[in-house]
């Protein structure tokens, strides 16, 4: 940190470079307070969540924040850009590193955003894009029909099997030959099973399509080295570096064709953005540091090992897991079997957010209900393990969640004394394994 500098002459807003939030706002100060207590006093089963170190949370405040530029390091439509160059191609170096590829682009804003740019640099509007279907565990972005994807392309979306909740590679097949798509898509964000990708690398190839993997969900896992990498396969990956990279909220683009990675930076920028995040690329450089060190591959051997022995503790209470369990962080329940009545995904996640479980409904493969109300759970080992967590914390939460969802099957209306008694033992589980100390 630079020196503080004595004022020379009247301070133009007083308290403006000096004040804290607390002093400056606080109504909002009191808000970020309330959601700090929300996180150390519960745990956070959301696969979409991580908690991130506390140099990514100073870089994200950083004085980053006020600068703005356009384009790439070398090559920006604004001045004074060295310091820009110089973090976002750290970024971009880790990230090649990371996973093993030759070329990163790393400004996309989101994982959503990351895909779009992939569209427009391989696709016109109309094509056909093959995917999966949203209710069978894909992503919005993939061709649904209330996302822009869905508007703007001819998407065709493929499922899985109806007995075991697996991907039915022939299926894929057949329809990659009857519909002949420019583009297929694997990856999604909620199929827990590893996904065969020398496979799809076939399907593409045997009728001339682009190969896109996104593997928002399970790039920690990958760069961990527990989880097969897609990119000898793919002609472009994308990410997201939150979940289980334990990032910023952002996106990525990964490849190792000279000619593709111009197409995907000219798509990013300025096909789809202007102004840098530079706080966010800045962020994205220190947690891709973080996951280039040894103890990442600690953090994402046990992320794998805890949702498993969550999958399993669940499983031995009588739940139904789609997939028969999981190959990654996250897993699904389906809770069509759960009593006798059988339970619902948003009153289930309502029930287990009471107890001090975060979780989110889910929609399952052949769900019958809406996606407001859904059949399904989705949960995830990544925010416990980075907590510090192991398989021990892990079944005890599993028996948790199990205890809320019999509870809620017994008495429909009104499950207090299941949610309190299991939010007992969050509250010691959180004390034991805290976060953000003062």
């Amino acid at each position: 940190m630079c020196a503080q500098r004595k004022p020379v002459g009247p301070e133009p807003h007083p308290g403006y470079f000096s004040d804290d939030l607390a002093a400056a706002d606080p109504e909002v100060a009191a808000v970020v307070a309330d959601e700090l207590v929300r996180q150390q006093d519960g745990i956070e089963l959301i696969a979409s969540e991580n908690l991130v170190s506390r140099a990514v949370l100073e870089v994200q405040g950083s004085v980053f924040t006020n600068k703005t530029v356009e384009g790439y390091p070398g090559g920006r439509y604004y001045g004074g850009a060295a310091p820009a160059d110089a973090v976002e191609r750290l970024a971009i170096e880790r990230a090649t590193r990371l996973f093993g590829c030759r070329f990163a682009n790393v400004q996309p804003h989101s994982g959503s955003q990351a895909n779009q740019a992939v569209y427009l640099a391989l696709l016109e509007p109309g094509q056909r894009i093959l995917s999966m279907a949203l209710p069978a565990g894909g992503h919005l972005s993939h061709g649904a029909t209330v996302n822009l994807t869905g508007k703007w392309f001819d998407v065709v979306p493929y499922g899985v099997r109806r007995q075991d909740g697996m991907i039915d590679y022939d299926e894929v097949a057949g329809l990659a030959q009857e519909t002949r798509p420019k583009l297929i898509i694997a990856g999604g964000s909620a199929y827990p099973r590893l996904i065969d990708f020398a496979r799809f690398r076939e399907i593409a190839d045997s009728v001339g399509a682009w190969l896109l993997v996104d593997m928002a969900h399970f790039a920690g896992l990958v760069a961990g080295g527990v989880h097969p990498s897609p990119l000898p396969h793919a002609d472009v990956v994308t990410t997201t570096t939150y979940k289980s990279l334990r990032g910023p909220r952002g996106g990525v683009i990964l490849c190792n064709d000279a000619a593709l990675a111009k197409r995907f930076d000219q798509a990013v920028f300025p096909g789809l953005q202007g102004s840098v995040l530079l706080h966010t690329v800045a962020a994205k450089a220190v947690c891709l540091g973080e996951a280039l060190r040894p103890e990442f591959q600690g953090y994402a051997r046990r992320s794998l090992e805890n949702a498993r022995a969550l999958a399993a503790v669940l499983a031995a209470r009588g739940h139904t897991l789609v997939g028969g369990g999981t190959d990654t962080s996250l897993l699904l329940l389906d809770l069509q079997s759960t009593g006798p009545r059988g339970l619902t995904g948003d009153v289930a996640s309502e029930s287990l957010e009471n107890a001090g479980l975060t979780c989110n409904k889910n929609a399952v493969p052949f769900d019958p209900q809406p996606p407001r109300v859904t059949s399904g759970l989705r949960l995830s080992s990544a925010v416990g393990t980075t907590r510090g967590f192991g398989t021990m914390e892990f079944e005890i939460v599993g028996g948790l969640i199990a205890d809320v969802l019999s509870g809620l099957a017994a008495e429909p209306g009104d499950n207090r004394t299941a949610e309190a008694a299991a939010k007992r033992v969050v509250a010691d589980l959180c004390q034991r394994f805290p976060i953000y100390p003062a």
